[in-house]
């Protein structure tokens, strides 16, 4: 409901901008929400996904922790939102990142996190999930293509079986070596700046 809610709100903005009698289309929503914020809740996305796809756009999905965000990060999304329209990228909540990638983690807020996702030119959405995979939200948002970095392989993901069911495909993107948070965060643990 909240996403419903929230483009009422842009289609009435739209439509009091409008000089005389004014109608809202898909593209008007897309276009007035890609002016606001990119980071939105889950029912907001999956909202302004059926608009895109009104426009007929294809949509890439993606998911991480991104704890520390560096190349590899940013050259792994450039090569996801080479593979359709708009890239969305959910990013993993302060616990599941927690379950994930064990104690001590994250280093940053999700919050953190996904704002800056979000400020990458290359992403069009960012959510917040908080489950420790993103299948609930994969049979929401149907993306046409799944990607993943080259650490994976599609047998391995339980992913594969629900974004083929709507049929989508999994892409598997070149591996970025040698990008790791985890070694990023103990090279600067071991160099005694992780108190700093």
């Amino acid at each position: 409901m909240h996403g419903a809610a929230r483009f009422g709100q842009l289609a009435a903005d739209v439509v009091t901008r409008t000089p005389g009698t004014g109608v809202c289309t898909a593209a008007d929503l897309v276009a007035s929400l890609r002016d606001g914020a990119r980071l939105l809740d889950e029912d907001t996305l999956v909202a302004a996904l059926s608009a895109e796809r009104v426009t007929g756009k294809r949509i890439v999905f993606t998911n991480g922790c991104f704890d520390v965000l560096h190349r590899g990060h940013t050259a792994y999304l450039k090569q996801a939102r080479a593979q359709g329209d708009i890239l969305v990228v959910a990013v993993n909540d302060d616990d599941s990142t927690r379950r994930l990638k064990g104690p001590g983690r994250p280093l940053n807020p999700a919050a953190d996190r996904a704002g800056l996702v979000a400020e990458l030119s290359c992403v069009d959405y960012v959510t917040v999930f908080s489950t420790d995979t993103p299948i609930a939200l994969i049979e929401r948002i149907e993306p046409d293509v799944y990607a993943k970095g080259g650490d994976y392989v599609p047998e391995m993901l339980e992913e594969t079986a629900v974004v083929e069911a709507h049929g989508g495909e999994v892409r598997i993107l070149d591996y970025v070596s040698p990008h790791s948070t985890t070694d990023l965060i103990a090279r600067v643990r071991a160099a005694g700046v992780a108190d700093a």
